[in-house]
């Protein structure tokens, strides 16, 4: 037979306190819902590379202010025409102040007799304007049109959905029709019809993304809206007498914020597009003023002798579009509850 084994008090011994704490003690930090997006985002190291972009694209545009004369953009400098980009201390062949004719690289600077310290560090156009002027300008212009055109789109896009989405019923379908109607019409011929009206540039722009882009955004909102609606802390806020402004502020309008965020970032880049393609076709902002599109536009002119004037503008609009996509693929992923680690 087994040996039986005999408990006395003195078998049980309680663990030292700081140890019972520490069996005890939650290893993972207590995030809010911001916090964890936050460190999410960061973790995605090809949205937060593209947020420091932005950022740092965002500061030198709107910077420039302080340092870039309105004048030196349009008043032309024959002297200083066509001059390839100079970097000093750079002997790279296109970044030194040579340019490729014929065959052979030829310095303009010295054949256009230009002082030894006077250099363009992406070189000039046709009229002998800063290019890395006109394209820091120009960026702040397309910037300035993707943000009120945003503005726009967050303003009239939420505000519609919420309301399409909680009143329900008939009002809902009559505000659906109508965002059909909008839908329906390109935007380009809106672009057209705000030119009868207004005069071609920022102003018109702005005008025809304002009527045409907030669609989107209503329609995701409104869909958004009505599963929250059902839910049970609206319910109670609507049992306990709130009225529904607050209720939409209080409520939906915090759990709408992924969506309303993440659209906003697709919504960006697709401006900024906008305003290029109609710049560059000219019925957008209009020479001697400056944006993205109509430095492409007169880069294309001379692409086959200087190419720099038209890949140096491509290039600033190809990382704003790319960085804002990525940073919206980032924010998507951040914010959607079900990708989460």
């Amino acid at each position: 037979m087994e040996e039986k084994i005999k408990l006395n008090p003195d078998s049980f011994e309680a663990l030292p306190k700081a140890e019972e704490l520490d069996n005890e003690k939650i290893a993972a930090p207590s995030l809010t819902f911001v916090q964890d997006a936050w460190r999410r985002l960061k973790m995605n190291k090809g949205a937060f590379i593209s947020l420091w972009i932005i950022v740092l694209m965002l500061i030198v545009a709107f910077g420039s202010s302080f340092f870039i004369d309105h004048d030196s953009l349009v008043k032309s400098a024959p002297n200083y025409a066509n001059l390839p980009a100079k970097i000093p201390g750079v002997p790279i062949n296109g970044f030194n102040g040579k340019l490729k004719v014929a065959g052979e690289w030829v310095d303009e600077y010295k054949q256009n007799n230009i002082s030894s310290d006077k250099y363009f560090v992406l070189g000039t156009d046709y009229l002998g304007r800063s290019l890395a002027e006109r394209i820091i300008y120009g960026t702040k212009v397309s910037l300035i049109v993707a943000l009120v055109a945003t503005f726009f789109d967050l303003t009239i896009g939420v505000a519609y959905g919420i309301i399409s989405g909680w009143k329900g019923g008939r009002v809902d379908n009559v505000m659906q029709r109508i965002i059909e109607i909008i839908s329906s019409v390109p935007s380009l011929v809106i672009v057209v019809l705000m030119l009868l009206v207004l005069k071609p540039g920022m102003t018109s722009i702005i005008a025809a993304i304002a009527i045409s882009s907030w669609t989107t955004m209503a329609r995701m909102i409104r869909a958004e809206t009505l599963q929250l609606k059902s839910q049970e802390y609206v319910l109670a806020a609507r049992s306990l007498g709130e009225s529904a402004p607050k209720i939409a502020w209080k409520h939906l309008v915090p759990n709408l914020s992924s969506i309303i965020i993440i659209q906003t970032m697709y919504t960006i880049p697709t401006a900024i597009f906008f305003e290029a393609f109609l710049s560059f076709i000219g019925i957008g902002i209009s020479a001697p003023e400056t944006s993205l599109g109509v430095l492409l536009n007169d880069g294309q002119k001379n692409f086959q002798f200087l190419p720099y004037q038209m890949w140096y503008p491509a290039i600033v609009l190809c990382v704003l579009m790319i960085a804002f996509n990525l940073l919206g693929d980032g924010l998507r992923d951040a914010f959607d509850p079900k990708t989460r680690r």
